[in-house]
Parts: C-alpha cells; sequence; structure tokens
C-alpha cells in the first residue's frame, strides 16, 4: 500500500539567504562537561550539499560547488595563489577539512587549510605539497615562514583529512588523524579560517571549525597518558549488564534469512574495561555480550564488529571515546546483493560515544538486523550514526545526539544505486535530536524510512531530509523551534515523502515539504504511535544512556 500527501507550500527562510549547507554556530554558555570532559563547540561548518557558497569570499583561482560523489567546493586553476575565507574571528580554533589535490603546478605548489587568517597575506597555514610533504606555515605580510615539515605520501585525486589546531601559541598538524607537524609561534593570536590552493587545483569539502581541539590531541606535558592497549594475559570476567529488549522497527521484521535481532543471545557474557579486551570481544567469531565498563579511550578509527554481538554499557557513563565500531565487510563496489558473510544481528545499547575520529558507528556492505539504542552519542569528527551501502532490517531508536553538525547519513551518496536501492530500511524512532544542524537523518535510496515520536530541537539547517529517489514516512513527530522541518528537496536529486501529524512550533517553525507516494511501514511491521503533543516530554525522559 502507499500513500501520498501533497506538498506545502516552502517558507522562505534566513537559513535558505545564508546558504543551508553553511551553519555558524554562537556558543553562548561554553563548553558543555561529561565527566570532567569538555565537549568542543562546533563554531562553524559547511558540506556544500546546498549547492552554495554563500559564507565564503574567495581570491583568485577559479572557485565553484560541485559534484565529486557530494558537493564539494572546488578551485580548477593552477595558474593563480587562490584562496577562500570564512567564519568569524576565533582566537583558539581547531580547523579541519577533507581536501583533495587535483592537479600541482609544480612540485613546490599547494593545497591546504589556514587558521587564525587575518587577511590573505597574514595566517598560519597547514599544506599538502607536490613534492610530497605536509608543511606547518606561517605567512606575515605575503612572506612564507615553514614552521614544521613532514614527509607525507601526496597523490592527486585522493582525499585527505587536514586539521590544523591553534591553541594559544601552539601549532598543531594532522593528515588523516596522525600528528605530522607542530610548531610554537604568537604571531597572531586569532582571526578567521580558510582554504588554500596556491597554483594547484584542489576540492574541498566537510569544513568544521571547533573551539578546542579534536580527537589525535597529545596529552600535555605533565598530565597522565593512557597506555596504548596490549592483549590481555587472561580473559575478561563474567559481565553483569542489561542485556534483554527487544526491537521494534525494520530490525524485529523476518527477512533476509533472520527472524529479528537478539544480538549475544545464546553466548557468554563478560565484562570489558581495557581497549584492548573490548576490541577483541566485539571481533570475537559466535554470540557474545559484552558489558562495557568505564568510558574506555580506544585507537583512533574504527574497530569491526562481528556478527551476533550485543554490547551494552554499564550504568550511565559507560562507553567509548576516540574511536568509533564499523559493522560491515570491507567496501566492495563490485557486491551489490547481500552477501551471506553479511554482519548481522548486532545491538548496541546504553552507551556513550566521545571524541571519535570517524564515525561513531558506521553500518555498512548489506549489513542487517542491527539494534542502536539508548545511546548518547556527541562531539565525533564524521557521522554519528551513518547506515549506508545495502545495510537494511536496522532500528535506530531512543538515542540523545548532541554538540555535532553531521548527525545521521542513510544512503553514501547520490551514485550509490546499484546497492541501496531497494534496501536501507530503517526505523528511527523516540530519538533527541539536540541541536544537530542536519543528517538527522539525510536519506538517500532507501523506502520505507520510517522517521516516528521523535523529538527534533533547534536543528538550523534541516530536520529530515529525503532525497535521491528516498522514500520516507515522517510521523507524530516534535518539531521545535525548526524553520525546515521536513524535505524532499534539500539538496541534490529529489525525494518522495509523507509528513503527517506531526507538531511544529517554538521559535519560526516550518512546514514540511513534501510530496510523492511513499511505501507503508505498516506492511512491513505493526507500531503504536504516542501522541505527538506528549513526544517531547516522553522522550526527554526517556533518551540516552541509564534508561535500560
Amino acid at each position: 500500500m502507499s500513500i501520498s500527501m501533497r506538498a506545502a507550500p516552502r517558507r522562505r527562510r534566513l537559513a535558505a539567504a545564508l546558504g543551508a549547507g553553511f551553519t555558524a554556530l554562537v556558543v553562548a554558555l561554553g563548553a558543555t562537561w561529561f565527566g570532567g570532559t569538555a565537549y568542543a563547540a562546533t563554531l562553524f561548518s559547511d558540506d556544500f550539499e546546498d549547492g552554495n557558497s554563500t559564507g565564503w569570499s574567495k581570491s583568485g583561482g577559479s572557485w565553484s560547488v560541485t559534484a565529486d560523489g557530494s558537493q564539494v567546493y572546488r578551485q580548477t586553476s593552477t595558474g593563480a595563489d587562490a584562496k577562500a575565507q570564512a567564519g568569524a574571528t576565533w582566537t583558539g580554533q581547531s580547523v579541519s577539512a577533507r581536501v583533495k589535490p587535483i592537479a600541482f603546478g609544480n612540485s613546490t605548489r599547494s593545497v591546504g587549510v589556514a587558521a587564525r587568517l587575518q587577511s590573505l597575506s597574514n595566517y598560519y597555514s597547514l599544506v599538502l605539497t607536490g613534492s610530497g610533504t605536509a608543511q606547518l606555515r606561517r605567512v606575515s605580510g605575503g612572506g612564507v615562514t615553514t614552521l614544521a615539515t613532514a614527509t607525507v605520501a601526496v597523490s592527486p585525486g585522493t582525499w585527505y583529512t587536514l586539521r590544523l589546531d591553534a591553541f594559544g601559541s601552539s601549532l598543531t598538524g594532522y593528515v588523516n588523524g596522525t600528528q605530522v607537524a607542530t610548531a610554537t609561534d604568537s604571531t597572531f593570536s586569532s582571526g578567521r579560517i580558510g582554504l588554500m590552493a596556491s597554483y594547484a587545483g584542489a576540492a574541498f569539502d566537510d569544513v568544521t571549525v571547533s573551539d578546542t581541539a579534536g580527537p589525535g590531541t597529545p596529552t600535555p606535558s605533565g598530565s597522565p597518558q593512557s597506555p596504548s592497549p596490549s592483549p590481555s594475559s587472561s580473559p575478561p570476567p563474567p559481565g553483569t549488564c542489561n542485556t534483554g529488549g527487544t526491537p521494534v522497527g525494520f530490525a524485529a521484521v523476518n527477512a533476509w534469512g533472520r527472524n529479528g535481532t537478539t544480538g549475544g543471545a545464546g553466548g557468554a557474557t563478560i565484562e570489558v574495561d581495557t581497549a584492548a579486551e573490548l576490541i577483541a570481544a566485539i571481533a570475537q567469531t559466535g554470540p557474545l555480550n559484552v558489558c562495557v565498563k568505564g568510558l574506555i579511550t580506544v585507537p583512533a578509527g574504527m574497530h569491526n564488529v562481528s556478527s551476533h554481538k550485543s554490547i551494552i554499557g554499564v550504568g550511565s557513563g559507560s562507553g567509548i571515546s576516540g574511536g568509533g565500531f564499523n559493522i560491515g565487510l570491507a567496501i566492495d563496489d563490485a557486491i551489490t546483493s547481500p552477501p551471506a558473510n553479511a554482519v548481522q544481528n548486532v545491538i548496541i545499547r546504553n552507551m556513550v560515544f566521545r571524541n571519535a575520529s570517524d564515525d561513531s558507528i558506521n553500518v555498512q556492505m548489506f549489513s542487517h538486523h542491527i539494534w542502536l539504542d539508548h545511546n548518547d552519542l556527541a562531539q565525533g569528527y564524521d557521522g554519528l550514526i551513518d547506515v549506508k551501502r545495502g545495510s537494511s532490517y536496522v532500528t535506530i531508536s531512543w538515542n540523545h545526539t548532541h554538540h555535532h553538525a553531521k548527525n545521521m547519513l542513510l544512503g553514501r551518496d547520490d551514485a550509490d544505486d546499484l546497492q541501496d536501492t531497494g534496501r536501507l530500511k530503517v526505523s528511527y524512532h523516540h530519538n533527541w535530536f539536540d541541536e544537530t544542524p542536519q543528517r538527522n537523518p539525510r536519506v538517500r535510496y532507501g523506502e520505507p524510512v520510517h522517521i516516528y515520536n521523535n523529538y527534533y530541537f533547534h536543528n538550523t539547517d534541516v530536520g529530515v531530509a529525503c532525497q535521491t529517489d528516498a522514500g520516507c514516512v515522517v510521523e507524530g513527530n516534535y518539531f521545535e523551534s525548526v524553520e525546515e522541518p521536513v524535505s524532499n528537496s534539500y539538496a541534490g536529486p529529489g525525494g518522495r515523502c509523507v509528513a503527517r501529524n506531526n507538531v511544529y512550533t517554538g521559535n519560526e517553525p516550518g512546514a514540511p515539504d513534501c510530496s510523492g507516494t511513499v511505501e507503508e511501514p505498516s506492511a512491513y511491521y505493526g507500531y503504536v504511535l504516542d501522541n505527538p503533543a506528549d513526544v517531547k516530554a516522553i522522550v526527554m525522559a526517556g533518551a540516552g544512556v541509564g534508561k535500560i
């Protein structure tokens, strides 16, 4: 059965005038604290998915927003010292961006990011050069001083993640999460941020500025350091955590040879409190219940979770920091249907996720029957929860997401139709999307995607973005101070969506921009909607950790 709804008139928004992909957040209350650790406030972010470069001023070269998997900001000339700048004047700043060199005018030319940019001839920068180096530079009055340099393999056509931290007189540069250069200099104490393409073509994406150093920052001298994980000499002890519970939504559906999601049911229950124990346990073959005790610092990167696992936090302060969980096989574009060995039957509940160097949770390559429930996720690098590359029969419920720009992605990009079409069946219910500007979720190809009984608060870019032939049913949600709550024309190719029985309230509440027909979720599973007027109170009381 399909349902349809006429499109509501789209409101003209201030964000549209500024560029929906451009988000500048003014933080009035400073850092929020959890367990003694400060969250970084996101000062600025731009992923260019709105298709424009509003907010950026440029000098030299040929700049445009264009498609490269996703929308990117590209500079194509190798005959100019091209620069673009944005943002406000900030003091301490961590500037990160994905950067892809396209062509270098010669081996001395460079591409990169800039911090504390006071003018186009006065700033700090971290650049990649055509000769295969990463350089930390001070540009003063147009003169270039190299403060530190490191050998890095640089290949045109390859994406690199660059990050430049400038706090006090300390400057630190990272390439793909690895520290490559550090220096001390006090010439510039504040400024804007910039993108640099000096006589080189380059593409830029996912520009983010925060007010504290990101993951991977070395421990200050004199502070205690966590030891590197080492193999445990004895197996972890038996554990006690709440391994019960049953999902509602797509994770409960009988499909792809599996009836529902049970995680580690039937396996042993163990307790882990070190990174080495945790990483070994979640990769183990066979059913296993893993009780995670304490907030464990894990190595940067994504750590693989194998089939038939329940990963449950103990109490309200347990989880991981520094890395993320990958649920899925290695990426292979040649696989276009669910393989027999796809990762399946995974439950992650009651976990805290902080400071991930990539995604906090990534589900990929036809993984299925996944339940992500009652977690608290904040301050990652990329997505907090991303589901892509054909994965299906997933329920994402009762999570609290906050202090992060790009929240949840469903569907990798506009060109991934061979893996994603007819799949990406995901239920999102009773989540608290707490001032997460975008991707709440952003959907491509999936149908039906069921988004119900969630609480949205002050999502400054967009709530639900249903694009690229996706079919979304958005019902019974509470949108507070969200100017564009639901859209199927947000950016890129359009999708189809039905918005019904939602609450729109608060400052400048928007109206849904929805049209098309969508398959009914009730064709797959039964569910009961809470009264949308009660959803705010229900979700605030029940979402996040310490509630199961």
